[in-house]
């Protein structure tokens, strides 16, 4: 019996010389992320002192046995931080931004590494493989445990083969069960208004992070992902799933870094909106000269169906109807001009149908100062990349739309990087539809400029639930990760009760001032206008707006904000300030604090919804007043509502 005793006793005490903890502060450090290591890895993370993610295990199985994280032994521990400024090549919210972490590297016996990086506003963490020749990853538990209940907006999939453009479903944790699972990111509310954002960074060929419910516990959330693809089933030129999964995850060659497995962690959900987080943890600049990356607004053919009246020509897809376009963009300073699908028959992206002539739309749109963006499907695309890129750039185009991917396994992931390269390589900017979300690639290869992952203003052109109530949950959850275009700027505006389904003349939900303040809420440097001309052209006053307003910003600030509820932003550019406010369904009034304003007084003009929005969805007024530092506006947003505004100074 004595011996037996001895022998557990002996046990405990080899557990207890294995495990260890080991804790890494962010610079304030009011955010801790704690690394437990033994025979297994975890970590949690407290914020103010108070756990906000419980002990939740981590680990990474290889195709040779080893698995990082199982009894764990821990070589050597290096520490750093990091204070740095980032000058961006491409704004978004910000003309430059404070970098500041601290980092804790962990390294074990068996050739590979755990970083723990924390900031202000989060933490992340990924692992380094020191392992050299060809392995590959068989899976990867990445796990996010929570102590109680909370709520989720969980943006659900039904399957892999998806474009991410989803509804955010309030729902508990306890419903996430493991046969459920939802791209990323999402949101989780916890108790005293903390929310944690949940994503990834940094996705280099490595399947991309979905998140299902765990099995182990009520609470807790764990990674999923598309296995490496076998085969794949051609549908047509866009279509193209993965019909046969391999089972393992990626096939790596040489030492590598894998994916940061991110968490946004805040207490106010402006701090959501002015984060960088995902952008910092990224790779940096691989471009030698990315100058010619130019930002702007995009005038867009497909929402509104190519529908142009009023005119001498037949509208469609025809030279006549995008010299129309072009003359549009160019009386109100709009950088460019997309041609969106039509434009090139089916089976081939360099073979131009006979009613489109590239290289005369290029010639007549530089003399207007407006360039052109082509629209691809990306099978297509991928057939002919090297040589459509080369001929693209030889016509004078500046762009190309991507579409259709809807996989983000390691092969589509390698994908998007080749074409960003590549397209980088020819100077042409790209806009990747049908999409994952964001994941810094855009810190990397700025051309890729924005990208779609959401759902947006076209699903009113089939469906009922891009709603307010989802544009106003947007910006804290999607928008997170990076750009999102969203495709803003409908004419035809409308109210609950009268909102229709129109494939080929659409509308909006909400009100004309909620589809205004889009444009400063929605975070694109490509930033569309969805709309026909022809519509754009009897609206002067809105169009007033529309001309002015930057697709990058300055300085950003956030000055009134609630998850699914309401949100107003105050953008500069140069010394000219913008403000859109925009409100779910439900009608409110918001007091807007000024203070932002330096000393004297400012020149606004204010786009504010009509006396009778809540009836005729684009009823609106436009007025002009005064504006100070430190004045309080109390404004009212009529129920899918908006209100946009331009401050200069007098």
């Amino acid at each position: 019996m004595r011996k037996v005793f001895l022998a557990l006793v002996i046990m405990v005490f080899q557990m207890n010389i294995m495990a260890k903890d080991y804790e890494v502060k962010s610079p304030s450090g009011k955010i801790v992320m704690k690394i437990s290591t033994g025979n297994k890895v975890e970590f949690s993370v407290m914020l103010n002192g108070k756990e906000v993610i419980v002990p939740s295990e981590i680990n990474m199985v290889l195709d040779n046995g080893l698995v990082y994280g199982a009894d764990a032994k821990v070589k050597k521990v290096s520490r750093k931080s990091v204070s740095e400024t980032i000058n961006f090549v491409v704004k978004r919210k910000y003309a430059s931004l404070s970098d500041n972490y601290n980092q804790l590297k962990l390294d074990f016996k068996g050739g590979y590494s755990l970083l723990a990086r924390v900031y202000d506003d989060g933490a992340a963490y990924r692992w380094v493989s020191g392992q050299r020749g060809e392995y590959k990853v068989q899976k990867e538990l990445a796990s996010f445990n929570f102590a109680k209940d909370y709520s989720i907006w969980f943006p659900e999939e039904e399957k892999v083969f998806t474009h991410q453009e989803r509804s955010y479903k309030h729902i508990k944790l306890s419903e996430v069960t493991p046969e459920r699972f939802c791209s990323t990111g999402t949101l989780i509310d916890l108790d005293d208004n903390v929310k944690v954002f949940i994503s990834e960074a940094d996705l280099i060929s490595y399947p991309g992070m979905f998140l299902k419910g765990s099995d182990k516990t009520d609470y807790g959330l764990v990674g999923k992902y598309a296995g490496y693809a076998l085969e794949v089933d051609v549908r047509n030129d866009r279509d193209v799933p993965v019909s046969k999964h391999a089972d393992f995850l990626a096939k790596v060659d040489g030492p590598r870094a894998f994916p940061w497995r991110a968490m946004i962690i805040t207490t106010d959900d402006k701090q959501l909106v002015e984060t960088e987080l995902i952008y910092k943890l990224a790779t940096p600049l691989k471009l030698d000269d990315a100058s010619w990356v130019k930002p702007g607004k995009v005038a867009w053919d497909w929402w509104n169906a190519l529908n142009v009246y009023g005119v001498d020509f037949k509208s469609g897809v025809n030279n006549d109807t995008y010299k129309y376009f072009i003359d549009f963009a160019s009386k109100y300073g709009i950088e460019y001009v997309v041609l969106d699908e039509g434009w090139y028959q089916h089976e081939d992206v360099l073979n131009v149908i006979d009613d489109i002539d590239i290289p005369e739309l290029v010639a007549y749109g530089k003399e207007r100062n407006v360039d052109l963006i082509l629209w691809v499907s990306w099978k297509l695309l991928d057939d002919k990349l090297d040589a459509a890129l080369e001929q693209y750039a030889e016509w004078g185009v500046k762009g190309i739309k991507v579409d259709f991917m809807g996989r983000d396994d390691q092969w589509m992931v390698d994908y998007y990087h080749e074409v960003a390269e590549k397209a980088a390589a020819k100077h042409l900017l790209v806009d990747f539809h049908g999409s994952y979300k964001p994941t810094g690639l855009r810190r990397t290869y700025p051309n890729v400029i924005t990208r779609e992952g959401v759902k947006g203003l076209e699903h009113n052109k089939w469906a009922v639930d891009e709603t307010p109530d989802h544009n106003v949950t947007l910006p804290f959850i999607r928008m997170v990760s990076g750009p999102m275009d969203f495709t803003p700027g409908a004419m035809m505006n409308a109210t609950k009760k009268n909102f229709r389904i129109v494939f080929d003349e659409p509308m909006s939900q909400g009100t004309r001032c909620h589809q205004l303040a889009m444009y400063v809420v929605f975070e694109s440097p490509l930033q569309m206008l969805a709309d026909s001309p022809s519509k754009y052209y009897p609206e002067s006053e809105s169009m007033k707006f529309l001309s002015a307003v930057p697709t990058v910003w300055d300085d950003t600030k956030v000055l009134q904000a609630k998850v699914g509820e309401y949100i107003a932003v105050a953008r500069r550019s140069g010394d000219t300030w913008f403000v859109g406010a925009m409100t779910g369904w439900d009608a409110r009034s918001l007091d807007l604090d000024f203070d932002f304003l330096h000393d004297g007084e400012y020149s606004i003009t204010i786009w504010k919804d009509g006396v009778n929005s809540g009836h005729h969805g684009s009823d609106y007024q436009m007025e002009t007043s005064t504006v100070r530092d430190g004045d309080v506006m109390s404004i009212e947003l009529s129920p899918g509502g908006g209100w946009a505004a331009i401050i200069t100074k007098k």
